[in-house]
């Protein structure tokens, strides 16, 4: 993977012929915003030998990072790698956290992956106690604190449940366990073989995750403030020793009392120095995880509107200059894990098929006009001239029009869709869309008629409509970007083998993270790379 990644990187300019014979054109693909390491990061573990690791939930990977030179392994790939939190025992076996499918894994060494665990949807933090024994939590989609057998032989042992989101914690040298409760703002004790809990400080945003250092001060992340807090676990007195940035997941501290924070939406690592608290970056990314965009020219300049996963972001389409109006679990943010992006007009409109949200923000002041909830795993909203929205539904197979206060009126435009991702308004109501399952992209008029333009696609997700009229389609599963005749169907591919496609994570969708296109009023194509988590830009040449 690394390989690939390294060899797409140095090839930063590809020139690519099309297939439309007599008028074939040449284009010239180059990276826009360069790439990064990780698929959004979260837990972090240091072994006895001082490496440090870092999973990946939507990246579904583990990786070892080298401090030094600021670069990231897969150590272990997926789909075993899937790893929220991550844990060492005192034997030094690592074991960790598929949140997505609820399972528990440990490797000793270079051995072989074991499953300790499974059935734990939203299992999310573990650690080991002092004689070797396992403890884990669900959080987020479910509430409840579990021993698990470290052979992986017994079933897992439910302790207490309703904590209200114990995340990230450790055992402390008092031998009890030591944790941030999510949704009270607290840092907690739990005694383990009473199943008792008493709060030992308050007065957090969102606490995420806590450690030691060899001196017994508690440590902690608090992601919507962005804040590194000590606490006296005896007094509960809290001192903030450094300001980071929001969206702060996890944290590790080696043998040296160094702290290594990680950031999502930073696709980053820090580390903290626990008495200046000055901070040294020690990986990071333009781009968390870049999923569907959308393109809006304002007097001949292309600016990108980027569905981030962890942030939403903005790419001036000429430098490649990177802004983020709004990032995950910022204090005071609205933002929910946004998946797919397009803009028009005054409105940049986000989709999450993780949250069932569709939200719709004013392009000019990076405001939320509307977050409309409880849709069936949307991918791709545009708004129609009358105000309505109309929202590709993959859960239900829909093409589904929101309208009336709060969007809560919701009509199906058209069903037996195969897999509606992308989705891009014509003229008159008119929608193009594309049904990735089916391999096809379709017309749908306003009275719900369809029209099959293309098929025999393989797997076509992100769509946007040129100036001169022709669709532009990411058809991700035959790598490629290619321009469809919506008069005759005609493909033409502009270009070829590129880092598009990352592998679903087991537990999503297959559809995964959507690869978005954009075009500008000249022209200019601009697509993400899930792979890279990053932007290109394709000029005809």
């Amino acid at each position: 993977m690394m390989s690939r990644l390294a060899l797409a990187t140095a090839v930063a300019a590809i020139v690519l012929g099309s297939t439309a014979g007599a008028s074939a054109q040449t284009y010239e693909v180059t990276k826009l915003v360069p790439g990064s390491a990780f698929h959004g990061v979260h837990g972090l573990g240091i072994d006895k030998s001082g490496r440090l690791f870092a999973g990946s939930v939507a990246g579904a990977a583990l990786y070892e990072v080298d401090r030094n030179n600021g670069t990231a392994k897969i150590a272990v790939p997926s789909p075993e790698g899937m790893s929220d939190d991550i844990a060492f025992a005192p034997d030094g076996t690592m074991a960790w956290t598929a949140f997505l499918t609820g399972d528990l894994y440990s490797r000793k060494g270079d051995g072989p992956v074991k499953k300790l665990a499974s059935g734990l949807p939203g299992i999310n933090s573990l650690a080991f106690r002092k004689d070797g024994r396992l403890y884990a939590t669900q959080v987020f989609l479910g509430d409840a604190l579990y021993e698990i057998d470290v052979e992986g032989v017994k079933p897992p042992r439910k302790i207490m449940e309703k904590m209200g989101g114990l995340n990230g914690f450790e055992f402390g040298p008092d031998d009890m366990l030591y944790g941030p409760l999510w949704f009270k703002g607290q840092v907690a004790r739990v005694d383990v073989d009473k199943a008792e809990l008493s709060v030992v400080a308050d007065g957090f945003k969102v606490p995420a995750a806590v450690n030691f250092d060899s001196k017994g001060n508690l440590w902690v992340v608090d992601t919507a403030l962005g804040q590194l807090v000590r606490v006296d676990p005896k007094t509960g007195a809290k001192k903030m020793v450094a300001q980071l940035k929001p969206s702060l997941d996890n944290l590790a501290i080696d043998d040296k009392d160094r702290i290594f924070v990680s950031n999502m939406a930073d696709n980053g690592i820090q580390e903290v120095d626990p008495e200046t608290g000055a901070a040294k970056q020690v990986i990071i990314g333009k781009l968390a995880l870049p999923g569907g965009i959308g393109v809006v020219s304002d007097g001949g300049k292309d600016t990108i509107y980027i569905a981030d996963v962890f942030a939403y972001r903005t790419v001036d389409g000429a430098t490649g200059e990177v802004s983020e109006p709004a990032r995950m679990h910022a204090d005071g943010v609205t933002l929910e894990y946004p998946m797919s992006a397009t803009a028009k007009g005054d409105d940049v409109l986000l989709s999450s098929w993780f949250t069932g949200t569709v939200q719709l923000i004013d392009r000019k002041t990076g405001k939320t006009k509307e977050m409309l909830h409880d849709f069936k795993a949307p991918h791709d909203a545009v708004k129609l001239g009358d105000g309505s929205i109309l929202v590709n539904e993959l859960g239900s197979k829909s093409l589904v029009r929101a309208s009336g206060e709060h969007g809560k009126d919701r009509t199906v435009v058209i069903g037996d869709l195969e897999g509606p991702v992308g989705l891009a308004a014509g003229s008159g109501g008119t929608v193009y869309l594309t049904e990735a399952f089916a391999g096809q992209v379709s017309k749908v008029e306003a009275n719900g008629e369809k029209t099959v333009i293309a098929k025999d696609l393989k797997g076509p997700e992100g769509i946007a409509l040129a100036p001169d009229g022709k669709l532009i389609v990411a058809e991700v599963g035959a790598k490629r970007i290619i321009q469809i005749d919506p008069a005759n169907g005609a493909v033409t591919e502009i270009a070829g083998n590129l880092p598009i496609g990352l592998p679903a994570a087991p537990g999503g969708l297959p559809s995964n993270i959507p690869t978005g296109v954009g075009v500008g009023a000249t022209g200019v194509i601009y697509f993400s790379s899930d792979i890279e988590n990053a932007i290109y830009r394709v000029v005809r040449k």
